[in-house]
C-alpha cells in the first residue's frame, strides 16, 4: 500500500511494491505509483489528492470513493485491505515523511489496526512495526532498534538487544528505548499492558 506523504523510490522500494500480491493506494499515493508505472488495484480516500490524470490512467473502476471526513485517506485505506480485501498482512510505503502530524496519526494506525492483521511502514529509514503481547522479529546484526511506546506499556522485556530489558516500564513522557543495537538475526519482546512501537533503522539497505 503507499500512501500520499513525501516518497523518493528506490530501488528497494520499487521491488516492495512490484512483489507485493495486492497493491493499492491511498489517495495521493496512487500519484507516487504512477512515476514508476504501477498500477493500483484500488484507491482509496476522498480523492482530493490524486490528480486527474493519474485518475484517468487508473480507471474508475479502481476508484473507491469514501468521503467522510472523520479518518485519514490511510485509515481509510487500511480498513478496505483488511475489511473488504481479506489482507493479513500490509506494508506501507510513504507514509513517515512530511508533516508530522500526519507521521503520527500514521504511528497510531499500527496499533489501531493490530488486532486485524500486521503492518509494516517501511520508508528509507528502515522499518516500524507495533508489538503488543509477545513478538519475534528478524534484525540484522548491530542493526540499529528503537522502542518507544504509544502512551505507555507497563512492562518490557528485551532478547537480544545490547542493552536489554527486564519487565521494565517505558513511558512516552518519560522513558523511552531509542538507539538499542541488534546482538544478531533475531529480537524478542514481551509488552505487558500497552503498544510498542519498534523502529528497525535501515540496515542492510531496504526495507
Amino acid at each position: 500500500m503507499v500512501a500520499s506523504g513525501p516518497l523518493r523510490w528506490s530501488e528497494e522500494l520499487v521491488a516492495v511494491v512490484r512483489g507485493a500480491d495486492l497493491v493499492l493506494a491511498a489517495d495521493g499515493g496512487a500519484n507516487h505509483l504512477a512515476r514508476v508505472g504501477v498500477r493500483p488495484e484500488a484507491v482509496i480516500g476522498d480523492l482530493d489528492s490524486i490528480t486527474p490524470s493519474v485518475r484517468t490512467w487508473i480507471g474508475e473502476a479502481r476508484i473507491v470513493h469514501r468521503p467522510d471526513q472523520e479518518t485519514t485517506d490511510l485509515h481509510k485505506a487500511l480498513s478496505y485491505a483488511f475489511d473488504e480485501r481479506g489482507a493479513t498482512s500490509v506494508v506501507v510505503i510513504g507514509a513517515t515523511q512530511g508533516r508530522l502530524d500526519h507521521a503520527l496519526e500514521n504511528l497510531a494506525l499500527l496499533a489501531r489496526f493490530d488486532t486485524r492483521g500486521r503492518i509494516e511502514l517501511c520508508g528509507e529509514e528502515g522499518r516500524v512495526l507495533a508489538v503488543r503481547g509477545r513478538a519475534e522479529i528478524e534484525t540484522s546484526p548491530d542493526q540499529t532498534v528503537s522502542l518507544l511506546p504509544l502512551g505507555r506499556c507497563e512492562r518490557v522485556t528485551t532478547r537480544g538487544l545490547r542493552w536489554p530489558l527486564d519487565g521494565e516500564p517505558l513511558d512516552l513522557a518519560a522513558r523511552t528505548g531509542v538507539s538499542n543495537v541488534a546482538l544478531g538475526e533475531r529480537v524478542g519482546l514481551d509488552v505487558e499492558g500497552g503498544v510498542l512501537l519498534v523502529f528497525l533503522h535501515r540496515h542492510p539497505a531496504g526495507c
